[in-house]
């Protein structure tokens, strides 16, 4: 092993970093959708999803996964090669961007005819400039990790969350309209493009006088498969939202929206891991090394299914409260929609995109495969517009993904040339599984029989130490308070299962115990130190 492999940071040490810091964006985001529904009526909700839904998918499509190339690039190429591959990739942002602003410049009334609502009308042109400045800046982020610069990445990633969530809550408390959310997210995007092009400058000294076409040509055709992928799923996972946006109302599209709501920390571990992986599968993939890779994958597996399984069953049980704490009593109608949705959460433990980006063949499958899943969802959707109602409608996006990730996993599987005996590498996740399941009986028999008399004993409680406290504030502080005391009773089981199941390493034990040992041996310190001088 020479050198610069040995210094090579571990994958559990990037993936750490990365997950470090999205929880802390997680904690700083996490207050934006608490405010917007009570500072903004149900209508102007529905409103404000769809803008960033539009947003969103902007970003998420446009680009066609060319940023993503950093990846592999950055990892094979010399310096001034580096460079030129990060040139790419601003100047393609910065296109297609452009792009899509003039488009809705030009012609707003596309996405007033697309959600029948001539709000979304006037508010086009400035959701093209939001689009614009996001996707150029959005490369912040991807550019440090691909870099192989995970803490760095960390401090983009917490300070960006920190900015936009002091602009966004700014904008709603202040102004309560979906325009000064528009407003706020074009001065986040404007921040961050400034950190970017400074990293940039430090990082790849001179790189915008690296343009070569015949490398950005080679850098196109290795991108596009999988961004055209990444645009089927993109379109698979979210044109049920344009299909509901169409059909029902503003307030009725909110509605959904929340029963869809996905855990933004459950999002940020499987970005992390799946970041992470994807220049290690593309080194494996190099050196020829599948078995490394099959090894890898199950290890990835087993991390993520140790904290999406027992999410998911402690959701499940616990919705009800969950959606009317988070985004109270208005959207009690997104509860079923959520558990319908929330079926996907234990099956995304199986990470497709970094082996499919390190085997051309396979990603072009998948692209195939997405083809024809689309076109079948979007069938199936067609119909529902006659025929189904929201909940209907989510099943028939939760079929179409399971269906993907089934056909997907099968053609993997023999491509790598899985045995009967690599089943052993998942036992881990089959006990992950198991604890589970009992800490959720033994925390759905406590929230059948106790959930009424722990909310009203939460509610007296606030009452009793604030003088007539807002009803919303006294219906959030104790539905929290249920989840708290779910929490305390579901978490102690699982743990104390899955160390009997020896689902926590040893290097895992002995972080838990630094982690909690310090502040106990600092108490004691200052306990001692009190002592003598009495």
């Amino acid at each position: 092993m020479n050198e610069t492999e040995q210094k090579k940071p571990s994958l559990k040490s990037q993936s750490a970093w990365l997950l470090f810091a999205k929880i802390v964006g997680f904690g700083f985001a996490f207050l934006l959708p608490l405010l917007v529904v009570r500072f903004l009526s149900q209508d102007k909700v529905g409103v404000y999803r769809q803008v960033f839904l539009i947003i969103a998918n902007a970003v998420s499509i446009l680009p066609l996964g060319f940023s993503m190339s950093a990846f592999y690039f950055l990892n094979r190429e010399t310096a001034q090669r580096r460079g030129a591959a990060v040139l790419n990739i601003l100047l393609f942002n910065f296109a297609v961007g452009g792009a899509a602003c003039l488009t809705l410049f030009l012609f707003p009334q596309l996405l007033g005819n697309l959600f029948n609502n001539a709000e979304m009308t006037r508010l086009a042109p400035k959701i093209g400039v939001v689009i614009w400045l996001w996707i150029f800046s959005a490369f912040l982020e991807t550019i440090a990790v691909a870099n192989q610069e995970s803490r760095l990445a960390t401090v983009f990633i917490i300070l960006a969350q920190l900015t936009k969530t002091l602009l966004m809550a700014l904008a709603v408390v202040a102004f309560a309209s979906v325009e000064s959310f528009l407003y706020a997210a074009m001065a986040q995007a404007g921040l961050q493009t400034l950190v970017l092009l400074v990293y940039l400058h430090s990082r790849f000294p001179r790189f915008w006088r690296s343009f070569d076409l015949k490398f950005f040509r080679e850098q196109m055709f290795y991108a596009l498969p999988f961004g055209l992928a990444g645009l089927l799923w993109t379109l698979q996972t979210d044109i049920h939202n344009y299909f509901v946006g169409h059909r029902f109302s503003a307030a009725e599209f909110a509605v959904y929206a929340y029963g869809c709501f996905q855990l933004p920390l459950i999002t940020m571990l499987s970005e992390s891991v799946t970041s992470v992986l994807i220049p290690r599968m593309s080194e494996l993939e190099a050196r020829g090394d599948t078995r490394e890779m099959i090894r890898l994958t199950a290890r990835a597996m087993q991390k993520l299914a140790f904290f999406f399984f027992p999410v998911y069953i402690f959701l499940f049980v616990t919705s009800q409260t969950f959606i009317t704490t988070l985004f109270t009593e208005k959207f009690a109608a997104s509860v079923p929609i959520f558990l319908i949705n929330l079926t996907l959460l234990p099956f995304d433990i199986w990470v497709v995109d970094p082996i499919t980006r390190a085997f051309k063949e396979l990603g072009r499958f998948l692209l195939v495969l997405r083809v024809f899943v689309l076109l079948a969802l979007v069938a199936a959707l067609f119909l529902g517009l006659q025929y189904f109602d929201l909940r209907e409608m989510i099943a028939i996006v939760v079929a179409a993904s399971l269906t993907e990730k089934f056909v997907s996993t099968f053609v993997i599987a023999r491509k790598f040339g899985v045995r009967r005996e690599d089943a052993r590498l998942l036992d881990g996740v089959w006990k992950t599984a198991l604890a589970s399941l009992a800490a959720g009986i033994i925390l759905f028999l406590f929230y059948w029989l106790a959930k009424d008399a722990t909310y009203n004993f939460g509610a007296g409680l606030i009452n009793s130490l604030f003088i007539a406290p807002k009803p919303s504030i006294s219906d959030f502080a104790a539905g929290a308070f249920t989840l708290g005391v779910c929490f305390l009773i579901f978490a102690p089981i699982y743990l104390i299962l899955a160390n009997a199941f020896n689902l926590i390493d040893d290097g895992e034990k002995a972080f838990l115990k630094n982690v909690f040992g310090k502040p106990k041996s600092l108490f004691s310190r200052r306990l001692a130190i009190e002592k003598s001088e009495i």
